[in-house]
């Protein structure tokens, strides 16, 4: 059984939902550090030939908050619609907009105005749209210490799992040794995605947008195919 775990990315790119596919459980953090400037409330879309970025509106608190603490401002819902208009005036024209569409509104006007929830619930549901049976859990509900750092963190969450196998992004590969890993009982595979690009109207390809992007030119089983489209090493 493999396991793989990530913090919770609003709408990530195709290599997030590639590793969330790989994987027999996927752990989602809720109880680590927002950090202001990660992918965890922004990302990018297609807009006009160019890559332009949206963001959650986070409301301002202690940087000491876990991501499962903060909320987002109470003009969010002014907010929302501007970004909804955006994402709608983008891709208006493509392909699956009339099937994607209604997805990523739902996702937008989930009612929670946890940052955590929030996510998760656009996590949960795209997911279940393109067919991926991955359970996943949220990191808090694990028994374990949660106070462990960096590998060790992640090794206890593998053991608490009773999970033999760890699947981590390649990014990773200088952070994360595999003698380690063995040590203590655990396979360490990193994943690489496969070079992807798609047609995006006439543009030029502009890769590692938001899911959003690829969902709006490709049909839902062209993406499942995406999915596999990656080497463990």
């Amino acid at each position: 059984m493999s396991v793989a775990i990530m913090q919770p990315y609003f709408f990530p790119y195709l290599g997030y939902w590639q590793l969330i596919n790989a994987v027999d459980r996927f752990i989602l953090y809720d109880n680590i550090k927002f950090t202001k400037k990660s992918w965890i409330r922004r990302n990018r879309i297609l807009l006009n030939g160019v890559d332009s970025l949206f963001t959650l509106p986070v409301k301002h608190d202690s940087d000491s908050l876990d991501i499962r603490e903060r909320v987002l401002f109470d003009s969010f819902d002014v907010e929302r619609e501007k970004i909804l208009k955006k994402i709608k005036d983008a891709y208006k024209r493509a392909p699956q907009y009339h099937n994607v569409f209604p997805i990523i509104e739902e996702c937008f006007r989930y009612e929670s105005k946890n940052l955590f929830q929030y996510i998760h619930h656009s996590i949960v549901t795209v997911a279940t749209y393109l067919e991926i049976e991955t359970s996943i859990i949220i990191s808090s509900n694990i028994e374990m210490d949660h106070s462990l750092k960096n590998k060790d963190r992640v090794i206890a969450n593998c053991i608490a799992l009773s999970e033999d196998t760890y699947i981590n992004p390649v990014g990773g590969v200088e952070l994360y040794d595999k003698t380690y890993f063995l040590e203590n009982g655990i396979n360490l595979h990193f994943i690489k995605m496969r070079s992807l690009d798609y047609k995006q109207f006439e543009n030029e390809f502009i890769s590692n947008l938001s899911i959003i992007d690829v969902l709006m030119f490709n049909s839902k089983e062209e993406v499942k195919k995406m999915l596999k489209q990656y080497d463990l090493i």
